[in-house]
């Protein structure tokens, strides 16, 4: 299985680079966070008609994810079992190959001095309790997506300019460390254990060009599943051309 996680900000503008993508990557299973469209507007038929199947869970403007496989999904799961209705579009789950894939946009916190910071922690810990009642670390699944963290000094370009920033503060490494503890493992550092390496980077002040980048979209892995991951890259091409995302694909090839 070759999997792949991106957020993409924005599925209907970056539409055409992501079916040109997938024809040239032809991953087994895909997913999508930040489409910011509504289920009703989500670009499917494109998509299917690349021999797809797609899952979404969006809301207008804001957040939204998507699971893109060629496989059939079951036991599909749409946010976390104790989100009020309204609640953001940030957690989308199916069964793919006998994979469990967790797919998540974890909130970005906006400041350090709002309450939207705390609440993203939380979420953290609703992830891991959701974790804990559903799924068992023996099992094959993996929890990918944007966790808006960056795990250590390896994942930033500058710690000391970072340190005690958004992303990179130590209660939300903490928060991330936390998670994996329930039992995952980082699949790209596990093939790349020093290695400094990006999926994120600024539009602004030509952040791309001059290297100045953060690693906060992961692949995570039971130990069963991490087991079997064969590769794990940063696709940097698709941060380059004409109207990127601001994030690079993620991919993770498993035996």
């Amino acid at each position: 299985m070759l999997l792949a996680t991106w957020n993409v900000n924005s599925i209907r503008v970056r539409l055409p680079r992501l079916l040109a993508w997938l024809q040239r990557q032809s991953p087994d299973v895909v997913c999508l966070q930040e489409t910011k469209v509504v289920d009703t507007d989500f670009p499917a038929g494109e998509i299917e008609a690349m021999g797809y199947r797609v899952l979404c869970f969006g809301q207008k403007t804001y957040n939204g994810v998507a699971i893109l496989s060629r496989l059939e999904a079951a036991d599909v799961q749409r946010g976390l079992p104790d989100d009020a209705p309204e609640a953001e579009r940030r957690v989308l789950a199916a069964t793919v190959g006998g994979v469990r894939v967790v797919n998540v946009y974890a909130p970005n916190g906006t400041a350090l001095d709002d309450p939207r910071y705390q609440a993203k922690l939380e979420w953290y810990r609703r992830l891991r309790r959701h974790l804990e009642t559903s799924s068992s670390p023996d099992q094959e699944l993996v929890v990918c997506g944007d966790f808006n963290v960056a795990p250590d000094d390896r994942d930033v370009w500058d710690p000391e300019a970072w340190r005690d920033q958004l992303l990179f503060t130590q209660p939300e490494k903490d928060a991330l460390q936390h998670l994996v503890g329930w039992g995952l493992e980082d699949t790209l550092r596990r093939l790349h254990p020093e290695e400094k390496i990006f999926t994120w980077w600024d539009y602004r002040n030509a952040g791309f060009f001059r290297g100045w980048g953060v690693r906060i979209d992961h692949v995570l892995a039971t130990p069963p599943l991490a087991a079997r991951c064969a590769s794990a890259e940063v696709d940097r091409a698709e941060r380059k051309g004409e109207k990127p995302s601001d994030h690079a694909p993620v991919l993770a090839s498993f035996t």
